[in-house]
């Protein structure tokens, strides 16, 4: 937002020899600036926001398609390395295709209900809320008016499989996860509508058909699910994620607790008629993040995304976390699937003080062994065990916590031109925006840092889901009303030349031939620096380049001001007058812009004006700007209606920005 052209003061503001008491009223408008500028000043925040926030506008018909219609009830497939993405709506799965160099497209394939009648309109059609590749093709299961059913899609042509219990939920609201793995498949949805409300944990079609006992979890919200292949194959174990209540029924006690659990894949059931269909080697245990040094909890899990291990080692295999807590702020902790094992491995059963029985309790037993009656009964009712999982690294604490709310995360390995390694969050907003932070690299021991925040739809929406795509370097994810394609390389977004470029720390990104450039486009070398000390410095000029001179000609005693855009949400932005500082903004200001507001030119008042972001070692001019005298009367008073109506119009909007402001 730059200053309006010399004729007219800024702001739409009417010189002060106009004859109006709204121009002659320093009052209203200083009052309203002011208080646009403490309400965003009182919105501030640490480094751990994002640096830069950005639209993501794609290539025109390369990067956005709508649905044509509204989907409120969404689920995403898309296989790495392939340029389609299917997206399950009501009555129909979109199938994207977003081909490189050519315009993105979509067609539908129909899959309506096969229910003539149903009780609820609401529920009369068909969600789709399960796609999973098979053999035979893709396999789509949906609510189908209540009656859950699959159909498999080759090519464009459907199949209907028939009723399918535990594949699909009844209603499209439910809690529900899905888990395959070659020909097992394992459910948390209830296969009955009114009976057996309880949620459990099934294998729901393998060699044995088993359920968690009852007891073991309190209205669970599941999150995730995986198998881990350990060294022997008997070992193999199914984690699952997930929340319930708290037990704890203390007034201060949190609401919500967060869990893993573990079964072993191999688990035959029991040898008793109450064991014979149950997992007989559920355990779980509590999932802690928390700060101890800010005495702060994020107790409510609400993702959960696993980085397997580059050479393989399953106990290296990185769990990172998403937590929230009763205000919204988020934290974002980070386990090894080594240190979950070693939990359930090792440690005892809360409220159980006798002697663990033999083998002891979520032991899995080689060749298709069942589960001792004992061993059973004393894991069924002590499921919990008493050691906690936290965070890998000294501290135990979360690799980071923020004001945002955030729901989802995706992480990527990548190198950087160095050949160093670092992981990149993609976390997602309440706000649909997605931020990108970076975890520090390993020869580093600093703190993450928030590169970038990108609106990724062309309508601000919530995202719905969210899918990396590590091979093509894409993040696919939709809204309600359209699909995004966003490069994990978004390197125009970095103005500023070379300086800009490589304060960025965007390990995607490199300075070449003049250009902020990503290091997948470049066949040479690209200038990089990762480091949080001075990245700048590594440009071969040591100071960044000035900014123009604009000058603006203004009649004494009218009002008028200066806006700065705040390009980095790290700087302090600072208004220099001569030798003096006029106006300071401070990172996690609000606004976008720096404003420094002139009541009452004066001779003072006239000269140069500079603008200058301070963000560490890093100093550059952002804007300059010089104030003339003008001393023609005539001009002020032909100008004078057309200023009065703007300073209506803008007083008219500012209470609207400061509501919502202070209400953000």
């Amino acid at each position: 937002m730059t200053p309006p052209p010399s004729r007219c003061t800024a702001l739409g503001a009417p010189r002060a020899r106009v004859s109006s008491s709204l121009a002659r009223s320093r009052f209203p408008l200083w009052l309203l600036l002011q208080l646009v500028w403490t309400a965003a000043a009182s919105q501030g925040h640490s480094k751990s926001g994002p640096r830069i926030s950005a639209v993501w506008k794609g290539h025109a018909g390369q990067d956005h398609v709508d649905f044509g219609s509204t989907e409120p009830h969404t689920v995403l497939f898309h296989e790495p390395g392939s340029s389609s993405v299917w997206v399950g709506g009501r009555n129909r799965v979109y199938v994207f295709d977003f081909s490189k160099g050519r315009n993105a497209s979509v067609r539908t394939v129909n899959i309506g209900s096969t229910k003539g009648s149903c009780r609820d309109k609401q529920d009369c059609g068909n969600y789709i809320t399960l796609l999973e590749k098979q053999k035979e093709g893709l396999l789509a299961c949906g609510t189908n008016a209540r009656h859950p059913s699959c159909w498999i899609l080759v090519n464009d042509s459907v199949e209907f499989l028939g009723e399918r219990k535990g594949y699909a939920p009844f209603s499209p609201d439910e809690n529900s996860l899905v888990l395959f793995d070659g020909d097992e498949v394992y459910s948390t949805i209830r296969k009955q509508e009114y009976n057996g409300k309880i949620p459990r944990f099934r294998r729901i079609k393998g060699e044995i058909e088993l359920y968690t006992s009852d007891t073991v979890m309190q209205n669970p919200q599941f999150i995730k699910a995986t198998i881990v292949h350990q060294d022997q194959a008997y070992d193999d174990k199914i984690y699952y994620f997930f929340r319930e209540d708290n037990p704890d029924k203390n007034p201060e006690a949190p609401l919500n607790v967060s869990r893993v659990a573990q079964l072993c894949r191999g688990d035959q059931g029991g040898e008793s008629s109450l064991s014979v269909s149950k997992w007989n080697t559920f355990l779980k245990a509590m999932l802690v993040c928390s700060d101890a040094t800010t005495n702060k909890n994020f107790n409510r899990l609400q993702d959960v995304f696993l980085l397997p291990d580059p050479n393989g080692q399953w106990k290296d295999t990185r769990v990172y976390g998403v937590f929230s807590n009763p205000w919204n702020y988020s934290a974002v902790c980070v386990y090894s699937l080594g240190d979950i094992d070693k939990v359930f491995c090792t440690s005892s059963l809360k409220g159980y003080h006798s002697s663990l029985p033999n083998p002891r309790p979520g032991k899995c037993l080689p060749d298709r062994q069942p589960i001792p009656t004992e061993t059973f009964q004393v894991a069924d009712s002590h499921p919990e065990v008493v050691q906690r999982v936290e965070p890998m690294g000294p501290l135990k604490a979360p690799l980071f916590h923020s004001k945002y709310h955030y729901q989802k995360v995706v992480v990527h390995r990548m190198h950087a031109s160095n050949g160093e390694t670092f992981h990149v969050l993609y976390l997602t907003t309440d706000k649909g925006t997605i931020h990108k932070v970076l975890e520090p690299g390993e020869r580093e021991h600093g703190l993450v840092f928030n590169i970038l925040e990108i609106q990724p739809f062309r309508r601000a929406a919530a995202i719905q889901a969210m899918s990396l795509d590590a091979d093509r370097r894409k993040l696919y994810v939709n809204s309600q009303w359209e699909v995004s394609q966003v490069p994990l390389d978004l390197c125009e977004l970095y103005t500023g030349g070379c300086h800009g470029c490589l304060m960025a720390r965007d390990p995607y990104c490199g300075w070449y031939q003049d250009r902020c450039v990503s290091i997948y486009s470049s066949q040479e070398p690209v200038l990089q620096s990762i480091s949080p000390v001075d990245p700048h410095k590594g440009c071969p000029n040591p100071k960044p380049e000035q900014a123009p001179l604009q000058k603006v000609s203004l009649a004494q005693n009218s009002r008028y001001y200066l806006s700065c855009p705040m390009e980095s949400r790290h700087a302090t932005y600072s208004w220099r007058h001569e030798n003096s500082v006029e106006q300071s903004c401070e990172p996690g200001h609000q606004s976008p812009n720096c404003i420094l507001f002139i009541e009452n030119l004066t001779d003072l008042h006239y000269g140069h004006y500079y603008c200058e972001a301070q963000e560490d070692s890093y100093l550059r001019e952002a804007q300059h700007w010089e104030l003339l005298r003008e001393d023609s009367a005539m001009t002020s008073q032909l100008l004078g209606h057309a200023c009065t109506l703007a300073t209506s119009l803008w007083l008219g909007v500012l209470p609207t920005l400061i509501l919502g402001l202070l209400v953000h």
